[in-house]
């Protein structure tokens, strides 16, 4: 494990409903990460193809006509997008933390994959999608998704979960160094109080550092109003909605900022540097009862292919 580590949040808007397009953003993001010294790079929840704002219109015709869409554009776990970003990883020696939505038949899960700089690849899915998710994603089995690797114990929760005390307790007790926070966008209804707003998220990105003396990386998409609104689609009812305004943050184990967070809503990457013998020193494997190396179960070597991504 190294003493120091340079970590790399992403704050950029997904290419709505183009999966084609997201791949190339997420690897182009991915290679500028590494080329800024980053050796961790953290995605948004849902960055492929961007989190399905559209549940929270008052359209349910307009929802309906996007299902089959979403579906059509979400990743599978052993496709060739997802090997796509696996070896742009391994290329560029990088480990990558990227949300997306995962086909599985005809249901969608909220996963997470962390990906090693070998191109192995890490999957969970989120246990309890929140109620409005539902309509969309589909539960799961709640396996955890934490790695030993040498930068240190990593492990990545989705949005709402970092709400839910139990999963919080489940991921501290399995004594993460780096936390990856994955927030889909913090943009709300219009006329909603602020514990709807990104206030709330980033303080619970800041009460899991404390709680866990764990860093944490809090990526966010980048959700302006323009991406509720796909081409070729009918216009759904935008009274309701405000865009909203990323803003990716980086805390050490006290909840102090590490770097200061880019304009809000401005695309870019967010850089910090880890002081990991800062943070909680892992169990010894000795001291288990089981391998704590991927609690997902789900890891497989992905070797370079050059994949073949059908548009949108």
């Amino acid at each position: 494990m190294v003493g120091r580590v340079r970590v790399a949040a992403v704050q950029a808007e997904p290419k709505w409903l183009n999966l084609s397009a997201g791949v190339e953003q997420a690897i182009e993001l991915i290679d500028e990460a590494a080329d800024g010294g980053a050796r961790l790079v953290a995605f948004p929840e849902t960055f492929l193809p961007g989190f399905p704002w559209w549940m929270w219109l008052n359209s349910v015709d307009w929802g309906e006509e996007f299902i089959a869409r979403y579906l059509a554009n979400a990743l599978t776990a052993e496709g060739p997008e997802l090997r796509a970003i696996a070896y742009a990883a391994r290329r560029k020696g990088i480990h990558v933390s990227i949300g997306f939505a995962e086909r599985a038949g005809r249901e969608v899960f909220m996963s997470q994959a962390l990906i090693d700089v070998k191109g192995e690849i890490a999957i969970a899915r989120k246990a309890e999608p929140t109620g409005l998710e539902r309509t969309v994603f589909s539960a799961a089995d709640g396996k955890l998704l934490v790695r030993d690797t040498e930068l240190g114990r990593i492990g990545v929760l989705g949005g709402a979960d970092h709400m839910r005390p139990a999963v919080r307790a489940r991921m501290h007790d399995e004594r993460e160094q780096i936390h990856i926070a994955a927030w889909s966008g913090f943009t709300v209804y219009y006329g909603e109080g602020k514990e709807w707003g990104p206030e709330l998220n980033t303080a619970a990105s800041v009460r899991y550092a404390m709680d866990g003396s764990a860093y944490v990386i809090a990526p966010v998409a980048v959700v302006p109003v323009a991406g509720w609104e796909v081409v070729d689609a009918r216009l759904p009812d935008r009274r309701l909605l405000r865009g909203g305004g990323a803003v990716s943050r980086i805390f050490g184990p006290g909840g102090l900022e590490l770097a200061p967070p880019l304009v809000e809503g401005e695309e870019g990457l967010l850089f910090a540097d880890l002081d990991i013998t800062r943070a909680v020193r892992p169990v010894a494997h000795s001291e288990c009862t089981e391998n704590f190396r991927v609690p997902s179960g789900r890891v497989a070597r992905r070797e370079p292919v050059r994949a073949e991504l059908a548009g949108a």
